[in-house]
């Protein structure tokens, strides 16, 4: 197996060659990166807490709870998002981060780091693989699905040559589609977050990809009618 190179290690995790040393360690002992929630995991199960949903996701489902607090405070809102995961990395801990924590909703946000091909290049069916192995866990687990739209991003700062926004609108008609089809939720942030030319509008993110405290603000209605749709079925 090639070593990841710093280079490649800087544009996976959006942060200096410098301080890859530890990044660089888990990809090669830890590449899902189990560990990262393996001891809330434990606790929540060892409580018997009761879980009402999951945030499966990278940076974006990540960032959430510090923007918007509030959305998170509610009891049973448990938040596992990942900066810079793909989606095989994703279904690797799903049955982990999701499925042992017995949640009523899971909430998939997932793709943008796919089309930026930060664990490698992805074609989009390889991307739709891993989000249907994902629904397929949580389904036979009677696990209710939301499938979250990819936010518009006209480019990634972290890897300026590719040109996201039309991979982007078809993966999400594909999700959208993949939703109806299998009886999960679709999420759609499109509506709220788009500029109408494939990005973000105007300061609901400072980098073109990471929702502002606006921007998670704009999503948070179309979240919270996800989950009672969802929960109602």
């Amino acid at each position: 197996m090639l070593r990841p190179t710093l280079l490649a290690l800087s544009l996976l995790f959006a942060i200096p060659a410098f301080a890859n040393s530890t990044s660089e360690e888990r990809l090669r002992t830890d590449w899902p990166w189990l560990a990262r929630f393996q001891e809330d995991n434990q606790r929540l199960v060892a409580e018997k807490a009761a879980v009402d949903i999951v945030f499966m996701g990278d940076s974006i489902t990540q960032g959430w709870p510090k923007k918007q607090p509030a959305f998170f405070a509610p009891a049973g809102r448990v938040n596992r998002g990942i900066g810079g995961q793909t989606t095989p990395q994703m279904l690797l801990r799903f049955r982990q981060d999701v499925i042992a924590l017995k949640p009523r909703a899971v909430h998939i946000m997932a793709g943008t780091n796919d089309i930026a091909g930060n664990t490698g290049p992805m074609t989009p069916a390889q991307t739709q693989a891993n989000i249907m192995s994902m629904v397929e866990l949580a389904q036979a687990h009677g696990i209710k699905v939301i499938l979250a739209s990819i936010p518009p991003a006209a480019a990634f700062p972290w890897r300026k040559e590719v040109a996201p926004a039309e991979r982007i609108q078809a993966m999400n008609q594909w999700l959208r589609n993949y939703a109806a089809e299998v009886g999960a939720t679709y999420a759609d942030y499109t509506s709220v977050l788009d500029d109408g030319k494939g990005g973000m509008k105007q300061g609901f993110a400072d980098d073109g990809v990471h929702p502002t405290a606006d921007g998670y603000a704009a999503m948070i209605p179309v979240t919270e009618a996800a989950i009672k749709q969802a929960l109602g079925r």
